[in-house]
Formats: structure tokens, C-alpha cells, sequence
């Protein structure tokens, strides 16, 4: 990572304006083309580093949601330990101690253990 970051940063140093010499005119049109080259650079960057990850992460999420089943441990955002108890288009039931609480399917972060999965421990 700090490899890419220390070369994107050389790029964009070299793309840099450069001082013309007193009495000359800088070339606009070589200008204009190291500006577009260095957006052209922060926007490939952009992607690389925040817009990929990000829908690699949505398609994982939506994966996690789309094989959820009774019988699977889960933990939630907030923190919430239990076990799947039913399955609703939106809603999933789960049973964490002595309470059984219905949560948004979007709120399952996590499948800790899958359902007829002999445990590890």
C-alpha cells in the first residue's frame, strides 16, 4: 500500500507546474494536459482506494445476507450475540440468552458459525 501511495505521490510531483524561465511563456496546451493528467490520476485513485473496496464490501454483505439460515450464529452491528431462530424477507429472528428480538436482515454483520457446522473449538 505504501508503495502505490509513494509512487502515485512521485506522479503527481513530476506532473507538477515547473517555474518557467524569466521571458518566456509556458506552452498552454502542455499545461492544460498536466492538469487533466493529474485529475485523471486522482480520479484513478479515487477509485482504487475508495470507491472498489467499498463495492467489494456490498457484494460481501449482500452474499452474507442471501445464505443466512436458521440455526446460524450471528453477531449484529450494535454488538448483539444469537442465533437465528426465522428468516423474513426483511427482518431475521433471533435468540440471543433468554430474549428472542426481530432485527433488520441489514443489521447481521457477521456469521460467526454456520448451521450444522461442527464448531472448532
Amino acid at each position: 500500500m505504501e508503495a502505490i501511495l509513494c509512487s502515485t505521490i512521485a506522479a503527481f510531483l513530476a506532473l507538477a507546474p515547473t517555474p518557467t524561465p524569466p521571458g518566456t511563456q509556458a506552452n498552454p496546451t502542455g499545461e492544460m494536459l498536466k492538469m487533466l493528467g493529474t485529475l485523471v490520476m486522482f480520479a484513478v485513485l479515487l477509485y482504487f482506494l475508495i470507491l472498489r473496496p467499498q463495492r467489494v464490501r456490498a457484494r460481501q454483505q449482500e452474499s452474507l445476507l442471501k445464505t443466512l439460515k436458521r440455526g446460524d450464529k450471528v453477531v449484529t452491528g450494535s454488538g448483539i450475540v444469537g442465533i437465528v431462530v426465522s428468516v423474513q424477507e426483511k427482518t431475521v429472528s433471533i435468540r440471543s440468552s433468554d430474549t428472542k428480538l426481530e432485527i433488520l436482515k441489514s443489521a447481521v454483520s457477521e456469521i460467526t458459525e454456520r448451521a450444522g457446522a461442527e464448531s472448532s473449538s
